[in-house]
């Protein structure tokens, strides 16, 4: 076997199944939710978290709360029935918005990363997100922004 078709059979097929798992995480598309805005904070029902998928139901890792009176969407990360964290989507670097990539949150402007419990896992951002309290309760997921 030559060297080119050693590389072509030997670090592109590496290389090929090493981008599988991104792609997938990719593939997912990502549930807006509209919430609901009251006095303490915003609601969604916990349904939102789920669907049917060829007549089988699947449990969503995370959705995206949005409302016209919030500057950035709410990243809610499901880790059990009565486990969620809730995260501002605002990185802490340069205050863009970041984006959802399934258990953990990206910055377009400079590349840092957060977990999905809002700690910095690659900067240049220094300081971990905003979380907000997070209850359940009455088939609802309830999001306290009084507090961080």
């Amino acid at each position: 076997m030559d060297r080119r078709k050693f590389i072509q059979h030997t670090c592109l097929g590496c290389l090929g199944g090493s981008l599988v798992p991104l792609m997938l995480t990719r593939c997912q598309s990502t549930h807006y939710v509209n919430g609901t805005l009251e006095a303490e904070g915003i609601v969604v029902p916990l349904s939102e978290f789920t669907y049917l998928k060829k007549e089988q139901t699947v449990t969503r890792p995370y959705i995206l709360i949005q409302n016209d009176t919030l500057e950035f969407p709410i990243y809610v990360y499901r880790f059990s029935e009565k486990e969620y964290s809730a995260l501002w989507m605002k990185c802490t670097h340069q205050g863009s918005e970041l984006q959802a990539s399934g258990d953990h949150l990206h910055c377009p402007g400079h590349g840092s990363e957060f977990n999905n419990k809002g700690v910095v896992s690659l900067g240049p951002a220094e300081k971990n997100l905003r979380t907000f309290p997070v209850t359940v309760g009455n088939d609802k997921l309830k999001i306290d922004l009084r507090q961080s």
